[in-house]
Formats: C-alpha cells, sequence, structure tokens
C-alpha cells in the first residue's frame, strides 16, 4: 500500500496531501502510543491535535467541500492504527458536523478552532438516538425559562469530554404539566456546572475519555442551540452521523487485512485452512467500500430506501470487521495473542464497533421499522 492510500478510500488529486498527513501521524506517533491508549487509558489530546494539523477534522464540513469520503478514509488511516484514537475521530467530526449544520452563527464560529484542534468537542447522542427509535427512555429533561432552557437528568456514557470540551446533547422539553412537547439539541459545554461521573473500565476503549455526566437546572442559551426543536434537524443528519462512522470499520478490516498478510509468507501453507481467508475477505472489503462510495455523494439524503442502504452498510461493516479481526487472530497464532499485539486489541475494538450506537442490533431494528414502513421517531 503506498503512503497515501488509506484504508477504505482511493483519494482524489485534492486529497492526496491531506490523507498523506494523516497517514504519517497515524502511523507513527499514534501507531506508538496505541498501547498506551489500550492498556493505560491514556487521552491522546496531542494526537488528536497533530491530526487536526494535518486535516483529518475538515473535509465532511461544508466549508471544506463537503468531501464525505475523505473524512471516512481519514478516520479509517487512524482506526487502522488505533481504533480508540477512531472512534475520538469520529466523535470530533460528528460534533464538527453539529456546529456547521445548526446555523448558528455563534456555534459557526467556534468551528475554525474545533477543526484545528485548539478545541476539542464529543457527542451525547447515544441515548438520544435509542430513544429517539423507541429503545429506551429520553434521560435528559428541559423546560423554557427566559432566554433559553433549564436541563436535568444524566447520561451513561458520553465520549471524548473533559473540562473545557463540550458535546452535541439532546433533551425532551416538558411541559408544566409533565408532557413533552418537543426535543431540543444544543452544544453542552463542560464546565464547573456540569458533574462527570467515572465509568467502569471497559475492555476497550479507555483512552476515550468517557464519562457520565449530571446536570441540575444547567442552563442552556440561544446562542449553544443547535436545534429547536430537534426533530426534523435529526432526520437530517442521521445518515451523515452514521456514514461518518465507516471508518472505523474500514480501518479495522484494513490493519486485519495487513496482519494476515504479514504472516503469510511464513503460515501460509498452514493457514490456507483457515476460513475468512484475506482474498475472500478483501473482495468483501472492496464491495464495502464500492457501497460507500455512492452513499457518500448525498449524505444528507433523507429517503427511506437510502438510509436503508446507509444502515445496511453500516451493519455489514461491523460484521465484516468482527470476521476479519479475529481471523488476524487465527492467522498470526500466538503472536498475535500477546498482551502487545495489534490483532488482540483490535478483536475488542471491532466488539466496540458492533455495540456502539447504532448497535447492530440497533441497525436491524430501525431497519424492520423502515420496511413495514413505520416512520422513526
Amino acid at each position: 500500500m503506498s503512503n497515501v492510500a488509506v484504508a477504505g478510500w482511493v483519494p482524489g488529486l485534492t486529497d492526496t496531501l491531506i490523507l498523506k498527513q494523516v497517514a504519517a501521524v497515524a502511523r507513527g506517533p499514534l501507531a506508538a502510543a496505541a498501547n498506551r491508549i489500550d492498556q493505560e487509558g491514556y487521552y491522546p489530546l496531542d494526537i488528536m491535535a497533530r491530526l487536526a494539523q494535518a486535516g483529518s477534522f475538515a473535509a465532511h464540513l461544508d466549508s471544506h467541500g463537503q468531501d464525505f469520503g475523505a473524512a471516512i478514509a481519514a478516520t479509517g488511516e487512524i482506526a487502522r492504527n488505533c481504533g480508540s484514537t477512531g472512534f475520538l475521530a469520529w466523535c470530533h467530526n460528528v460534533c464538527g458536523l453539529y456546529m456547521e449544520q445548526s446555523g448558528n452563527p455563534s456555534l459557526r464560529k467556534r468551528l475554525d478552532a474545533h477543526v484545528a484542534g485548539r478545541s476539542f468537542g464529543g457527542t451525547a447522542l447515544s441515548n438520544p438516538m435509542k430513544a429517539l427509535a423507541g429503545i429506551e427512555p429520553m434521560l435528559l429533561r428541559a423546560r423554557s425559562v427566559p432566554g433559553g432552557y433549564r436541563v436535568s437528568g444524566s447520561l451513561p456514557w458520553v465520549s471524548h469530554i473533559a473540562q473545557g470540551h463540550y458535546c452535541g446533547v439532546i433533551a425532551a422539553v416538558e411541559r408544566d404539566d409533565g408532557t413533552r412537547s418537543h426535543e431540543i439539541m444544543f452544544l453542552l459545554e463542560i464546565d464547573q456546572q456540569v458533574e462527570l461521573k467515572k465509568c467502569p473500565a471497559f475492555s476497550g476503549m479507555e483512552g476515550t475519555s468517557t464519562w457520565g455526566i449530571r446536570l441540575t437546572d444547567y442552563f442552556v442559551g440561544e446562542d449553544c442551540l443547535i436545534a429547536d426543536p430537534a426533530g426534523p434537524f435529526v432526520e437530517k443528519v442521521r445518515a451523515a452521523f452514521i456514514l461518518l462512522q465507516m471508518g472505523m470499520a474500514t480501518g479495522l478490516v484494513q490493519a486485519s487485512l495487513d496482519d494476515m498478510r504479514e504472516v503469510e509468507p511464513v503460515l501460509g501453507h498452514v493457514n490456507q485452512f483457515l476460513q475468512d481467508r484475506p482474498d475472500m475477505l478483501e473482495a468483501e472489503f472492496e464491495e464495502l467500500n464500492g457501497r460507500i462510495a455512492l452513499l457518500v455523494r448525498s449524505p444528507y439524503e433523507t429517503d427511506r430506501d437510502f438510509l436503508l442502504d446507509v444502515l445496511d452498510a453500516r451493519a455489514q461493516g461491523a460484521e465484516l470487521a468482527l470476521r476479519a479481526t479475529q481471523s488476524a487472530l487465527l492467522h498470526q497464532g500466538a503472536r498475535g495473542y500477546l498482551l502487545s499485539a495489534g490483532p488482540q486489541r483490535r478483536i475488542r475494538e471491532a466488539h466496540f464497533v458492533a455495540i456502539v450506537t447504532p448497535a447492530i442490533k440497533h441497525l436491524r431494528y430501525q431497519m424492520n421499522r423502515l420496511m413495514q414502513e413505520v416512520r422513526p421517531l
């Protein structure tokens, strides 16, 4: 693979320099820090800043050409070297998307610093996305007050946050009688008013700075509103939100193919008896990349059939990552099972891709609803 060929994408001429710069950071300092991130919970903000300076977090934005393919490719190259940081890249990318698509001048003014890695922001939409699909209740509640809203409640898992950071959040607005009128989406500033609660240790993703948060009468002014009401906005960005996650899967699949090819000269004589051989997986990978290349042409499409295709491609990516990472470990044998080895880490990272919102079961649930022509809430 060439210096600019990035996991899951063949860049155009305008993308070549950015992707080459991203690859240099991902294959250099990020790859060197991967075990520290995984095993010690190191939160690699310094490397995220370098990735930002390389141009990793801009391509999908309208103001930078709306090239979702290049954004997915950059995330893929990051995840190819460290799945946790690939997830952070998605969090940062989708937060930038919220800010730009909000149309709120106050948020758009902050976008340059976000893209450049001078400030950092994530997303807290795991519960809201499931709530809007009817899977679980909305956990944050808002009430209208002069100049904005007051929000209370708790969220259990919010990633890529720390004091001084921010994240996109959705809360249900309640009337005086306790009934829900609509939802709002806003940028939550992680300051002293926000209580951060440490999460239990994960089997992976310990370096993603994931916290539980509690809000008590937290004031949200108009300058921080992303959408009011949130429903139409979520409908607009739903496919883009999911498409940007594809780089996590493509990066893991490409890394697994690399792992299998690495040992072929010495273990190919016995590995030939394994299922999910590299040539077969690579053919499926190319088919998936072809699907992605078509879908990224219209990331804000809301048509039912288009959304079905996006959901199915996301599920295919997660399932292929599960198979590819397991196969890579079987191909590598004991050397891939060492605590310092990439294959065993990538299996855990692939499990995360399969369960992070929308999880495979959530994707299939939502596809079933759509195929029955039941409109998602």
